[in-house]
């Protein structure tokens, strides 16, 4: 997520696609403040919402946590209250993880209730959240090119020099990264693999589709990505000048994907599929 000014969305979009494959648009909530990541949960059946309601990067208690029904409709705006300007999340179990500028707060997601705050030493932009299947997180840091590896509610530094750094998913043993215009593979031993590069305005949300290696990628200034396996990819929407694309989520089954539109304060989702 960066800061730009604010773009107006002068047309409605319904049908996009640049190459093989296409989004095609299915609804769109509005009037959620600054929404900044979509977080499908399959356990609970909803679509958790970060909203920043205000400035990216100040600590000023505004932001939130919202939960919509997967049709669109809101089921809760207010669910998460107090926060700043929380950013990417990640779920393990019954717990939520979210950035929020430099500490992660963790909310039980069966009450809704911030459970612990967890500043991470030397951050100053946490942006995304990624959790492993034994629970260790991983957390974005854009402004200082840092992932850190929390364990047991202790961060430290995981990987330095991934200049730019959002966008984070962990996969089968390995922690796939956003840094600025390329997707990395990164091992156990930290070693990076960079698998795709060449995104216009640097990425932003992460998601797999399927099993086979493909990903898509949403950049903020308005640009979304089908990424194949061998490296090769698909511009499926370029919407610079009219909306932001954020930090996306995905229904796996239905391959529905949920775009946050950052400043023009709404959810929109979309269909993905061959045309």
């Amino acid at each position: 997520m960066k800061r730009l000014l604010l773009f107006s969305l002068g047309v409605a979009l319904s049908t996009t696609a640049f190459g093989q494959h296409q989004l095609t648009e299915l609804w769109e909530t509005k009037n959620l403040p600054v929404p900044e990541s979509v977080l499908y949960h399959a356990g609970n059946d909803v679509l958790y919402v970060s909203l920043i309601d205000g400035e990216g990067a100040t600590k000023d208690g505004q932001g939130g946590v919202a939960v919509l029904n997967l049709d669109g409709s809101v089921k809760n705006q207010n669910w998460v209250t107090g926060m700043n300007a929380p950013k990417g999340m990640a779920s393990y179990k019954d717990l939520l993880y979210v950035a929020d500028i430099t500490a992660v707060a963790v909310i039980d997601m069966v009450t809704g209730n911030v459970v612990n705050e967890i500043e991470f030493p030397g951050a100053v932009f946490l942006n995304d959240v990624t959790v492993d299947n034994d629970g260790v997180v991983y957390v974005s840091d854009t402004r200082t090119g840092t992932i850190y590896q929390m364990r047991n509610n202790k961060p430290t530094v995981f990987l330095e020099n991934a200049s730019n750094v959002n966008g984070l998913k962990f996969m089968k043993g390995n922690l796939y990264a956003l840094v600025g215009p390329e997707l990395w593979k990164i091992d156990a031993n930290k070693k990076s693999t960079i698998l795709a590069k060449g995104f216009e305005l640097g990425g932003d949300g992460l998601e797999p589709v399927g099993n086979n290696g493909d990903f898509l990628v949403t950049c903020w200034g308005g640009l979304v990505y089908y990424v194949k396996a061998d490296g090769s990819f698909e511009k499926l929407m370029d919407v610079r000048g009219k909306m932001n694309t954020a930090d996306l989520g995905i229904h796996p089954e239905t391959n529905t994907i949920y775009i946050p539109t950052f400043n023009s304060n709404s959810v929109k989702a979309f269909k993905f599929d061959k045309k």
